[in-house]
């Protein structure tokens, strides 16, 4: 579905204020900024902030970014033929290889992820995020293969799947504080991947295959 005109001044507006609220927490921190300052310095008014994002960690974690569905709707999407784990892999690839923001592939995150790091109540909200997917993924795992209340399948795959996603914001959080670029992010983490699907069983590379 294309989309509209009013669509996409939305999502400007949103990564607007997202733009300046993070470069004003990374050069104070996150607890010392209000969002009246955030507002201030977007030039726009408290209750207009508070229109597109509910919370101040929001500001940070935007829930279309940060989203508890996030694993399973990269495997509510896949293709007929390929199992969850697999499509997860192709996923993360697909986004490394586009250098892509959420994964923190941009110049100046590692400013970023040390605020976060920083502030309590963000690394709380990656901690919580990280339950709420392999939460999410076990469900729509055990949906969609007709698991028994109780198999304990679903959960530890999604379980394994959640790892593997976490391993990858790992790595890339790692190498950022070590103070590479992009670049050469991309390219170990491409690996990384590679050595990872090499470890994993067949169990769980074929598990949840989507039929044609």
């Amino acid at each position: 579905m294309t989309e509209g005109l009013r669509e996409r001044k939305k999502r400007k507006t949103r990564r607007h204020l997202s733009d300046v609220a993070i470069g004003l927490f990374v050069d104070r921190g996150f607890d010392q900024v209000t969002i009246a300052e955030i507002a201030a310095a977007a030039e726009v008014s408290v209750n207009t902030l508070y229109n597109y994002f509910t919370a101040k960690e929001d500001l940070v974690l935007p829930p279309e970014d940060a989203s508890p569905q996030r694993l399973a709707d990269i495997v509510r999407e896949r293709a007929p033929g390929v199992s969850a784990a697999r499509a997860v892999l192709a996923h993360l690839r697909e986004e490394v290889r586009g250098r892509e923001r959420s994964l923190g592939l941009t110049a100046g995150f590692g400013q970023v992820l040390e605020m976060m790091l920083a502030a309590p109540t963000l690394r709380a909200r990656l901690e919580e995020l990280g339950r709420q997917m392999t939460d999410a993924l076990a469900d729509t795992l055990a949906e969609e293969t007709g698991a028994e209340p109780g198999d304990p399948l679903p959960r530890a795959v999604a379980w394994q799947i959640g790892c593997l996603h976490s391993l990858v914001y790992a790595e890339v959080g790692r190498r950022v504080a070590a103070g590479q670029g992009p670049d050469a992010i991309a390219e170990a983490v491409l690996e990384l991947l590679d050595v990872t699907e090499g470890l994993l069983g067949e169990p769980l590379l074929t598990y949840a295959v989507r039929e044609g």
